[in-house]
């Protein structure tokens, strides 16, 4: 369906939609107060249907710009298969059903998210010291630039070398690492 902006309707009231702005980046009043009063007002309030034509404007030039530049269709990409990858990582931490708590009380699904948290920055936590240690052990130093680009453009978000329904023995001689990581204990 082809729709056209009413740019009557924006000029008309472009004070009012300039007076909201200048309200805004015055700090005159709180940005909620602007949304609240926005809501109340009917759809078919001028300034209401002002700030929706404006904002077509603004969105046509983003769907052409989209359309043209290949280099923002790919950085738009690869931020969605991070966003993509984040919610994977989510899914394969979450034990049971991701979209229900078996927890009745708020505190206590408050407890079980800050717990499926804390997992998943503990595995991308080791992730980082793993990979910060790694160059450092690698010789050669082609393998070395190959291995630092790769680190600096992937993700440090990958969950497929942690056994995520596995037994884990937390005692100070299994704390030992592999890669020369200090803990904060055997450090001091």
């Amino acid at each position: 369906m082809l729709k056209y902006i009413n740019d009557k309707l924006i000029r008309e009231h472009w004070d009012d939609l300039l007076r909201l702005v200048a309200t805004i980046k015055l700090k005159k009043t709180t940005a909620l107060d602007i949304f609240r009063r926005l809501n109340s007002y009917s759809k078919q309030h001028s300034l209401y249907q002002t700030l929706k034509a404006f904002g077509q404007i603004i969105k046509s030039f983003f769907i052409l710009r989209y359309i043209d530049d290949l280099e923002l269709r790919q950085a738009i990409e690869k931020q969605l298969n991070k966003v993509e990858l984040a919610n994977k990582f989510t899914r394969a931490v979450a034990v049971g059903s991701l979209y229900e708590f078996t927890q009745a009380e708020k505190e206590d699904q408050e407890i079980a998210e800050s717990c499926n948290r804390l997992i998943k920055n503990c595995i991308i936590c080791w992730n980082y010291l793993y990979l910060s240690q790694t160059p450092v052990k690698t010789k050669d130093a082609q393998s070395r630039e190959n291995l630092i680009r790769f680190i600096e453009t992937h993700s440090p978000v990958a969950w497929t070398h942690v056994n995520l329904l596995g037994r884990y023995d937390f005692s100070d001689e299994k704390l030992r690492n592999s890669i020369g990581v200090l803990l904060l204990r055997s450090a001091a």
